[in-house]
């Protein structure tokens, strides 16, 4: 009678990584279906957090720029040679750094 050996692959196959059989579903497949919701349900809060976080923070850009925006245009309006003059100076330092 001839011998028969059995060998068993380094690749790992859907059913091995999956732990069902291709009869049905076996309970590995429903602890991964679990974890990968539960990753996800985890995903979606750190997502709303970071969203809620960002919306308050841009509001207390926007209400800081509105005030500086608000002071600077009376700044204007009282005297503005001196602002005009603050301008050029500006633009001249910035040009003079920028244009090497």
């Amino acid at each position: 009678m001839p011998e028969t050996t059995t060998t068993t692959s380094p690749f790992p196959t859907t059913e091995s990584m999956s732990g069902t059989s291709a009869t049905g579903t076996g309970a590995t497949g429903a602890a991964d279906a679990n974890r990968v919701q539960r990753m996800a349900q985890a995903a979606h809060q750190a997502v709303d957090k970071l969203e809620q976080t960002l919306g308050t923070s841009s509001e207390r850009v926007m209400g800081w720029q509105q005030e500086y925006g608000d002071m600077a245009r009376e700044q204007v309006r009282t005297s503005p040679l001196a602002a005009v003059g603050i301008a050029f100076a500006v633009g001249i330092v910035f040009s003079k750094l920028f244009m090497r």
